[in-house]
This record gives structure tokens, sequence and C-alpha cells, in this order.
């Protein structure tokens, strides 16, 4: 997730945050809404997929774990930008804890610095494994680095906020989206242990937004229709960039799900 978040006026809630957000957020100027109903069925349809994925907890598949060869990296990483199918492919979880994770985690961290982000997910490294970092600060030596493994939502609040997310999968794209103000989690540390933790304000978004790419899920599949009309164009121009470069051979993008290509009329057509 990138660094670049910003909350309306009217939504701001905690003034801990605001340094940061101040800071890091681009210049926005804030437009009087006029589609009250898009924007309350989408905070309807948010609750409902975080509430369903509560319920659901550790129910997953134990042959559903990344293998070694899952978890072989090469420094320095890089981030994944959209189209790539990597994205959308489903993620593994890990049962392996050891020196290799943790100097991944690392790495996780460094990119991210690098890139001005506060929060990043394996799979935006190309890494198709359930693993997220994030710093709210998005200062290496400031704040608390927190490293979350296989993470599941417990609980997720009922109030929903309003924030202007960017994304380092896809950069110089800013856009609104509605997520539960808090959440509570259960995961493992990056030594395999297991803890829950309630998060709230700045460090909820964040997670949430990693946790969605976890779940193959990009931060537009979570905005209103008018909202995504507003960066249907920038999408578009993602998209035909990473064409071209897959024409010429020079991208890594490789074969396109076909996730990404139900979506595409969606994004892209504005159908």
């Amino acid at each position: 997730m990138a660094a670049r978040l910003q909350v309306s006026p009217a939504l701001y809630y905690c003034s801990s945050f605001l340094p940061v957000l101040s800071r890091q957020a681009r210049p926005h100027k804030w437009i009087i809404r006029r589609f009250f109903s898009n924007l309350s069925l989408s905070r309807r349809r948010t609750a409902l997929a975080l509430s369903g994925q509560a319920r659901r907890g550790f129910s997953f598949q134990e042959d559903n774990f990344a293998s070694p060869a899952d978890l072989y990296f090469e420094a320095p990483l890089k981030i994944v930008q959209y189209p790539d199918a990597r994205l959308r492919v489903k993620n593994k979880r890990i049962n392996t804890f050891d020196e290799n994770l943790k100097k991944f985690a690392d790495e996780m961290f460094d990119v991210m610095y690098k890139t001005d982000g506060i929060g990043l997910s394996a799979p935006q490294v190309g890494m198709n494994i359930q693993l997220m970092v994030f710093n709210p600060a998005g200062e290496r030596g400031e704040g608390e680095e927190i490293v979350l493994v296989n993470p599941v939502v417990h609980k997720a609040s009922k109030k929903t906020l309003l924030y202007n997310e960017g994304c380092l999968s896809f950069p110089g794209i800013y856009a609104d989206v509605v997520r539960p103000a808090s959440v509570k989690i259960d995961a493992r540390d990056v030594t395999g242990a297991r803890f829950r933790v309630n998060l709230a304000g700045l460090p909820a978004r964040v997670f949430q937004h990693e946790f969605d790419h976890l779940q193959g899920t990009l931060f537009f599949d979570r905005m209103t229709e008018d909202v995504l009309d507003s960066i249907r164009l920038d999408l578009k121009a993602t998209w035909i960039q990473e064409e071209l470069l897959e024409i010429s051979g020079c991208s890594f993008t490789g074969r396109k799900t076909q996730r990404q290509a139900a979506f595409w009329e969606r994004i892209v057509e504005g159908n």
C-alpha cells in the first residue's frame, strides 16, 4: 500500500496519525459527493465481505501450504505492478518459519521504504504466500515494524470510514475506498508464534488493504462505480502500457488469469 493516504476532514478520527497523513499524502481537492446511495451500498458490501471472512476463520485446506520453491526469492525485490497476474493468484499459507523467512520480511521492508510505502504484501513482490509487512510511520527507525503471517480477520467493525488510498502496484493512482474502522485479527509473527490483535485507525486501514492483496483482491474492487469511473482512464493506461511491454518481451506479467479477463470489461470498457 502506498503511503499516500488521505482522510476526509469530516471523517477524520485519529489525531495521532495526522502528521503521517499530512507528510505522505499527495495534494487532493475534496469533492462533495452526490452519489450517497452508491457509497452506502459500497459500505454494506465491504462490511459483509469482511464479516464473511471473519466467520470462516482458520478454515483453510491443510495442503495449501507453501513449498520450499514457493518461499525462494532473490534480492533485491521488485514491486509487481498491475495488471500482473500474480496480483490475482491464490496465495499459500506458510508453515516454515526460518531465517529465510526473516530475511524475506527484511527485504520487503527495504523495498517498501525505498518506494515510499507504509505497507506491502508478498504478492506485490511476486511471492504468492500469505505474508505482509507494514509500518504506519513509513520511515525506517520510526514507528513500529509489523510482520503478519497467515492473517485471518476474526471480527470487523460495522462502522466504516472513507480514505483516499494509493497502492504501490498502481503508481500514481489514488481513489476513495470505504473500509471498516477497526478489525480484530488472528495471525502468526515471523517466528511462527500465534497471536490476536485489535487494529484501529491507520493500522487497520493498512492491514485491510494488504489483507485484500493476500486474497487476490485489489483496491479498485472495493470502489463504487462513480469512484471507479474517476480512475478508469488511468487503469486503462496502465493496462495498455503493460500490454506493450509484454509484446516487446520486456514484461514479466505472464499469462493473464480468467479473473483478470472478467474484470477487463468493467474496468476498461466502463460496463
